[in-house]
């Protein structure tokens, strides 16, 4: 649903506005002043509002231009309203950043067109702000092997849906990828795709990343923030590794996923998304289930379609054309003529178990790219050191100091996450850092959760 927000302190225009609007299915709310307009902005976002140049306790185009400092992201389209309408002040209601000048008395019909138009314009301007930050990640699976020509085969099948899809595999399998690649089949292409990565913030910070926050909720932080959920609307939300949410959470997530509905952390107002959920997970839910970590009913609504991506050391005719799309990709990304590698260097790389899988071979591909900043043609002198127990090494292993500093960060978390029992949380307490920063340090190295 679309929120408009009508200021004018005439009260027969906001009453004859405000019911109008709702038959045609917005969702209305109105203010006589200024003050009062500002205060329904801090509690919830708009779309669209309609603003009066003529208010009892301040000029409209003074309220136009504080709604051009609001966070991008929530600041509505404005359609400025005015019996005494002159084309000084169009333009300057223009130049401050209005959509539209209606004069008064309304036209009923140009209005509704107005402001259908408005909606749009605000919808395409925030998806664009969410098409930016983005990554850009391939949607394109990468790999001939039977597994990945599967997903391939059900993506199709699938994309074309709305039905809900939990992802399964290993961290480091390339879910994300997946995911990305079901949104681009999908007849939801076009709109956008935002991801939530669950293990990766803190517990504390979740419900406000997941269902935004208004005025308040937060001391000292800004007044309001959009959700992932809110952001998603109309598109696709990619919940990564779900299994790791807290049992609150999941309460909350539960309501969610049913109704499509919620209401912000501080918020008054529910707020309803159109929204395809996609959740990956490296754990086995079902046994978190009987452990009583993850809630059954939440489980039974997120795994409508599963995918199952085996791990990289299952499929491993997936690995030279991998290695040349990272070759190609970091090619670009790093100014370098196009890269070759030798069988010899491919068959080594086939040996190793991947214990991160297709990102810790991404990574130790650019690891290679960086090391060796000359070379033409990657030969299996070129390669890391991969087969090894954490502790083994010897200094004659490496060829920079840059590659053993990496190999003894490496071996440092490994012992560590071994000494916590493969509790990342206790892991980063006992490495003296944040758990988000210890997940991105675990990232770049190539570090899976299982390993």
């Amino acid at each position: 649903m679309n929120h408009v927000l009508i200021v004018d302190d005439e009260a027969d225009i906001r009453a004859s506005l405000e019911d109008i609007l709702r038959e045609e299915g917005y969702g209305v709310a109105s203010a006589a002043t200024a003050a009062e307009a500002q205060d329904l902005l801090l509690d919830a976002p708009y779309d669209v509002v309609l603003l009066d140049i003529w208010l009892p306790d301040r000029d409209g185009l003074d309220v136009l231009a504080d709604m051009r400092q609001m966070d991008p992201e929530m600041r509505p389209e404005v359609v400025i309203i005015s019996g005494h309408g002159t084309i000084e002040a169009a333009v300057k209601a223009t130049k401050l950043g209005a959509y539209d000048f209606l004069e008064k008395p309304l036209s009923l019909e140009r209005t509704l067109i107005v402001l259908k138009n408005a909606v749009e314009a605000r919808r395409l301007r925030t998806e664009n702000q969410e098409f930016k930050r983005q990554f850009c990640v391939s949607a394109v699976l990468t790999g001939e092997s039977v597994p990945v020509k599967a997903l391939r085969q059900q993506i199709r099948l699938m994309a074309p849906t709305n039905g809900r899809v939990l992802i399964y595999g290993e961290s480091g399998t390339g879910k994300e990828r997946i995911a990305r690649s079901i949104h681009a089949e999908s007849l939801r292409r076009d709109r956008v795709f935002v991801e939530l990565n669950c293990a990766a913030i803190p517990e504390s910070h979740i419900e406000a990343e997941l269902f935004g926050y208004r005025h308040g909720a937060h001391a000292g932080g800004p007044p309001e923030q959009r959700g992932t959920l809110e952001r998603a609307d109309g598109g696709t939300l990619f919940l990564d590794e779900v299994g790791d949410m807290s049992l609150r959470m999941q309460a909350k997530m539960l309501s969610a996923v049913d109704d499509q509905m919620f209401t912000p952390v501080g918020g008054t107002q529910p707020l309803r998304v159109d929204v395809r959920l996609i959740a990956s997970t490296n754990k086995n839910l079902e046994e978190e289930i009987a452990k009583g970590n993850f809630r059954e009913d939440l489980f039974y609504r997120l795994n409508v379609v599963p995918f199952f991506v085996p791990p990289l050391r299952e499929r491993k005719q997936d690995i030279p054309p991998l290695v040349r799309e990272f070759l190609a990709d970091f090619g670009r990304q790093y100014g370098r003529p196009r890269m070759e590698i030798s069988e010899e260097a491919l068959d080594a790389l086939a040996q190793y178990h991947w214990p991160g899988n297709v990102r810790e071979l991404k990574n130790v591909i650019e690891r290679i790219l960086i090391l060796n900043p000359r070379t033409l043609r990657i030969e299996r002198k070129h390669l890391p050191p991969l087969t090894h127990k954490p502790g083994t090494r010897s200094m004659e292993e490496f060829s920079s100091l840059q590659q053993a500093r990496d190999a003894y960060e490496r071996d440092y978390i490994l012992k560590k996450i071994e000494e916590a029992r493969n509790n990342i949380s206790h892991a980063a307490e006992l490495l003296g850092l944040e758990r988000s920063h210890l997940y991105r340090k675990m990232k770049t190295l190539g570090i899976s959760v299982r390993e």
